[in-house]
């Protein structure tokens, strides 16, 4: 789904400044909102600007302030970006104001004649002037106990120490003529807990420090990772006062005010280990080595590469992922309220030449909560939600110039982050070289997956892709059935977005597809712009103000000619209906719906329209074509309240409708008989409507699936494939054939939390899309390009694909269902690759038979031919079934041709079936059936036989392949000169 692309740009991180040295960059941070991004040296901070990338300001510290508080080592911003963080090696915080000049321009443009201005366009998201940024000096804080890690927060900072073992809190200085942004809540102070067995029983061991601290907004939660290697899932909470505390003690309590009692009074940590191993014995049992003696233990040093190094929140998909010393890297989910331990997911990193990763140094989610970046010591990775690794680069070819080598971020990384879009990959390298301080900072553009933003059934018929100026549609589907199969083919259509929305509405969040793939909608920071792919046109406001006055807020859907848009207007919400005739204005709006909260997602299927909106509703329009417009009617509306904890966590929205419903059932009454289908988080639901006793519509929640990226709903599918679900779990695809049908847990508390899917098909590289007519699923890979001529990677994805008719029929065929299998099969009987698709079933059936009859697997009284059997029977419904055999024969192992042959029937049956038939190119590959079955007659007759009929049809080509067969079976040439002498070969050239 995200996919790296051209080559890495590098951006010079010192400044050419005066009488400022040189120095390498250590840490490197990006702003809350990632518009903005800073870079720390040794003595110095900078801020730069994302998009253009650009230096905006610089603070060098004074040689008086590094000899006292020492030199810097990491910084962090504050989470409403007008405060820089910087830690020392001192145990000092370093505050640094950051304040904006929006009247000041940072660099001034130089003034061009009106024909050379021509060619010099702003880029996209270059239009907006760039922000003058300030930074000042704050303050210094001394923090007694040796500072590790500092979570700056809203009203305060979180830091922890060494020595003593605490976490500590610090509210933000104020000046005293700024007044506080949090009135009406008690004064925050400056706060000390102590790490110990009594207040932090949870620990695992309570005799160690907190090395680093993250946070997580959404949550208001954080993860410690602790000295040994551990990591809590940690909340600070009030602690419940004692009932049983006689009531004038209760009274004196509340007496107090906040300035009077201690601020940690009511205040504990609570906490849940979501990351632990088991130290090795030898390890626990060996002599505890005092400080004075550490360095006559070296011998008993150990490195526990479980230990965790790094986490990261994927709030979207409620998961943490964690780093290990080891460059291990697990997937768990959040904590319960209960304090269950979760589960978690190793994820395998391919390193196929067991090369060196080092410890995780960095993990990041993109903002979509997609795909995780993973920096090693020693190299980077991009994974996807479900633990797919959809690109890795693990060290680099030795034999490599490093002189002349620029991209030294593949040799190891520091630290990384998605800058907005999550269109670019900042990436911080680990500096290798010492001479290279200069240079030490990449951008890697990668190009992603639109439903990321937009997951709608019309972006997933379609193999879409977005990147950072332009739109990729896959149109092999449109295309001869070989040039879909063929990965060389140029079916990929590139859509240049047009350079003037770019600039001022940079970076694009929506991208919309209609269900023809002709029509393509856009919609970045501001207003939206569409595209017919017919007339090959872009359409956008003529007036720039109009543009601006709204932004899209919940997506974009085309009804046929119809864009259907979720918008912002001045903090009220509405849907609008565009026309793709029209050209873009206010005043050519269709149709506008007012909602009375934010727009989550929206669906159509059909001609319903699905609005799902932040205050937990799900509201059922039908669109309404009129004599000269087109409206929205309201048909109800339902609330989820008690069913999706978290609206912003739904990704995915759709709904079947029986079959009765839709042939004679009132449009009006469709809420209450739908199946919703959801994906919330990871999580594929199903929400089944249940009618009370007072005719209240109610929704049982059923969990089908976890870890789900994406799904498909074919409701108009071929044959078995109506009502067919499909859904991608990083494994492969799971299908279930017709979802309605799904079965209903036992009851309403049932905790059934994987429904099995019909069809399950393994994938090696990430599917977007499921040509539903030509049988096939397309999908992409990552390839990377290391050349010794060239200073640089190139990065480019390959399309891929993969039949899955074998799969669906091998699912009917198993359940004895021949009929089924073979209805289903005459959907896709004229396609070329028809017989491959029969012959890769057929060769899947013999290699399971063989292999659970050499485990000995099978029951006593079963029969290992059985499905074997139901195949070939299914077969014999296909003209094709000769060449099937046949050809599934010849790509198998000799060993396991009697078993194929026994339920066949016999090749020599065979080859004169062939015979009579006159095809005699599948006659001639059962000859090497029977010669190796050693049912060839002595004097080849079958040959010669063969022989005659592709004289008499003047098959020279088949004539040359029998006649090298006949001189391959036999060294001495007697057969040859026997077929020779007994047919009449003309004009043929036999030498």
């Amino acid at each position: 789904m995200y996919f790296p692309i051209s080559a890495a740009r590098q951006l010079a991180t010192n400044p050419a400044l005066p009488n400022i040295p040189s120095e390498p960059v250590i840490s490197l941070a990006s702003s809350p909102r990632k518009l903005l991004f800073c870079t720390l040296t040794r003595s110095a901070v900078a801020v730069w600007s994302g998009r253009p990338s650009a230096l905006l300001s610089v603070l060098t510290r004074t040689p008086t302030s590094i000899l006292n508080h020492g030199d810097n080592t990491d910084v962090w911003w504050s989470p409403d970006g007008n405060r820089i963080v910087i830690k020392t090696s001192e145990s000092y915080l370093v505050l640094v104001s950051v304040e904006f000049n929006t009247g000041q321009a940072v660099y001034s443009s130089l003034t061009l004649p009106t024909n050379t201005a021509r060619n010099f366009l702003p880029g996209a998201g270059e239009a907006i002037p760039l922000q003058s940024a300030s930074l000042h000096f704050e303050g210094v804080v001394r923090v007694e106990g040796d500072l590790l890690s500092v979570s700056p927060r809203q009203h305060h900072m979180v830091f922890s120490t060494r020595d003593p073992p605490t976490i500590q809190r610090m509210p933000w200085p104020l000046d005293e003529d700024e007044e506080r942004s949090d009135v009406g809540q008690p004064p925050l102070g400056y706060d000390t807990w102590l790490l110990n067995d009594i207040d932090f029983s949870w620990l695992i061991d309570a005799d160690v420090y907190v090395a680093q601290i993250s946070h997580t907004k959404v949550l208001d939660s954080e993860v410690w990772i602790t000295s040994d290697g551990r990591a809590y899932f940690v909340g600070l909470r009030d602690e419940e006062l004692d009932v049983n505390a006689p009531p004038e003690k209760q009274d004196d309590n509340h007496q107090h005010s906040p300035e009077e009692m201690k601020p940690n009074t009511h205040l504990r940590w609570h906490g849940t280990c979501i990351h632990d191993f088991q130290v090795p014995k030898w390890v626990q049992k060996r002599r505890r080595v005092e400080p004075e003696e550490a360095g006559t233990a070296s011998i008993q040093d150990y490195e526990e590469p479980r230990r965790a190094t790094s986490v990261a929140f994927n709030s979207k998909f409620s998961l943490i992922a964690i780093g290990t010393q080891g460059g291990e890297i697990s997937f768990t989910n959040f904590p319960s309220e209960e304090g269950i331990i979760p589960k978690s997911q190793k994820i395998n990193v391919p390193n196929p030449f067991n090369k060196r990763t080092g410890e995780v140094t960095a993990l990041q989610w993109s903002l979509d909560g997609y795909v995780l970046a993973v920096g090693w010591k020693y190299g980077w990775a991009i994974f996807s939600v479900s633990g797919k690794c959809l690109t890795s680069a693990i060290g680099v070819n030795e034999t490599l110039n490093e002189d002349k080598f620029q991209d030294v971020f593949m040799h190891g990384v520091q630290n990384l982050f998605w800058g907005p879009g999550n269109f670019e990959l900042f990436i911080l390298s680990k500096g290798i070289v010492p001479q290279k301080n200069d240079g030490q900072l990449f951008v890697i553009p990668f190009a992603k997956s639109a439903t990321t933003g937009q997951h709608s059934p019309d972006n997933t018929r379609y193999a879409f892709l977005q990147m950072d100026d332009r739109a990729l549609v896959y149109r092999g589907a449109d295309q001869p059935d070989l040039s879909v199969i063929n990965p060389e083919s140029d079916v990929w259509q590139h859509i240049k977005i047009p350079q003037r929305y770019l600039a001022l509405n940079w970076p694009v969040r929506y991208s919309s597809l209609s269900s023809d793939g002709r029509l393509i909608a856009i919609a970045g920071r501001r207003g939206l712009i569409h595209y017919s792919s017919t007339s090959g046109r872009w359409k956008m406001f003529a007036d720039e103000e109009q543009e601006q006055n709204f932004a899209v807020r919940g997506g974009l859907l085309w009804f046929h000619h119809v864009l259907v848009a979720a918008v912002e207007v001045a903090k009220s919400y509405q849907v609008r209906l565009y026309s793709r005739d029209m050209e873009l204005t206010s005043q050519n709006i269709l149709h506008r719906e007012i909602l009375p909260a934010p727009v989550i997602i929206l669906s159509i299927v059909d001609n319903s329209l699905l609005v799902y909106t932040a205050d937990n509703t799900l509201h059922h329009f039908l669109i309404v074509p009129t004599t000269d417009s087109i409206k929205l009617h309201l048909c109800g509306s339902i609330t989820f309240a008690g069913i999706i904890a978290a609206p912003s966590s739904v990704r995915m929205l759709s709904w079947m409708i029986p079959t009765v419903q839709k042939q004679i059932g009132d449009p009006v009454d469709d809420l209450s008989v739908a199946t919703v289908l959801m994906v919330v988080g990871g999580q594929l639901i199903l929400l089944r409507p249940r009618k009370s006793a007072n005719q209240e519509v109610k929704y049982d929640i059923q969990v089908l699936a976890d870890r789900i990226e994406f799904c498909w709903l074919h409701l108009r599918g071929v044959g078995a494939l109506e009502n067919s679900l499909w859904a991608y779990d990083a494994q492969g695809m799971r299908v279930w054939l017709n979802a309605l049908s799904i079965e209903a847990p036992p009851s309403v508390d049932s905790e059934v939390k994987d429904v099995k899917e019909s069809v399950k098909i393994p994938l090696d590289f990430y599917p977007l899309s499921v040509l539903m007519d030509k049988g096939i699923i397309i999908g992409v890979e990552h390839e990377s390009s290391i050349r010794s001529n060239l200073p640089f990677v190139l990065f480019r994805h390959s399309t891929s694909s993969q039949l899955f008719l074998q799969h669906v029929l091998l699912y009917h065929l198993e359940n004895s269902q021949i009929n089924e299998a073979v209805a289903f099969a005459s959907h896709y009987r004229d396609l070329v690759f028809f017989s491959h698709a029969l012959e890769m079933l057929l060769h899947t059936v013999i290699e399971s038979d063989s292999a659970s009859t050499s485990n000995n697997v099978e029951e006593q009284n079963s029969n290992p031919n059985e499905i074997l059997s139901t195949v070939i029977e299914f077969l014999d419904h296909f003209d094709a079934s000769l060449e099937v055999v046949v050809g599934c024969a010849r790509k198998t192992e000799p060993t396991r041709w009697r078993q194929l042959f026994e339920v066949v029937g016999n090749p020599k049956t065979l080859f004169e079936m062939c015979l009579s038939f006159n095809r005699l190119k599948t006659a001639g590959s059962y000859l090497l059936v029977l010669h190796n079955l050693e049912q060839l007659d002595e004097n080849s007759t079958e040959a010669i036989r063969l022989l005659t009929r592709a004289v008499e049809g003047k098959d020279w080509q088949l004539c040359r392949e029998l006649l090298r067969f006949l001189h391959s079976i036999d060294d001495s040439g007697h057969a040859l000169r026997n077929a020779l002498s007994q047919v009449d070969l003309g004009t043929l050239e036999t030498s």
